[in-house]
């Protein structure tokens, strides 16, 4: 029964229950390839960014393939959709960079473990994800309707 009721949950939320998986997956991905860039000698600059990049191309293919099943290998529709999706984590990362000093200004700057701003860290990140989600959701991995053979 309860395994029934868990195949119900998974198929009515497939979708939400992958982007978290895969996004958990992401995060590793970026922390991972930032260690290994930092023991590799380069900046820490260099080493965040280059580790941004491992990240949004590992959620791209995730998200693609995965998540949102555009399973599209045509050129056009691969530039679009990695153009668009970069794009739009781009426009995220800055409006998270741009809100995460608003958000400590107007008080969200407690401690939480000895680490300071996390508050403001976990209210950036919940609206990067939502946006994130929102995007890839209705503008970047649109799925096209089929017609029917009337042309209808």
């Amino acid at each position: 029964m309860i395994e029934s009721q868990m195949r119900k949950m998974y198929g009515e939320h497939k979708e939400g229950i992958l982007y978290v998986f895969f996004g958990g997956f992401t995060v590793l991905i970026s922390l991972a390839s930032y260690m290994a860039f930092v023991w590799l000698g380069l900046d820490l600059n260099v080493s965040n960014i280059l580790s941004w990049c491992c990240g949004v191309v590992f959620a791209f293919i995730a998200n693609k393939w995965f998540v949102f099943s555009s399973k599209s290998t045509e050129t056009t529709t691969l530039v679009r959709e990695f153009g668009s999706f970069v794009g739009a984590r781009i426009f995220t990362g800055a409006l998270a960079a741009i809100l995460f000093p608003i958000l400590l200004s107007m008080g969200l700057d407690g401690d939480f473990m000895g680490t300071a701003g996390f508050l403001a860290r976990i209210v950036t990140s919940i609206i990067e994800i939502i946006l994130n989600w929102i995007f890839s959701k209705y503008l970047i991995f649109v799925k096209k309707e089929k017609n029917n053979a009337d042309g209808v």
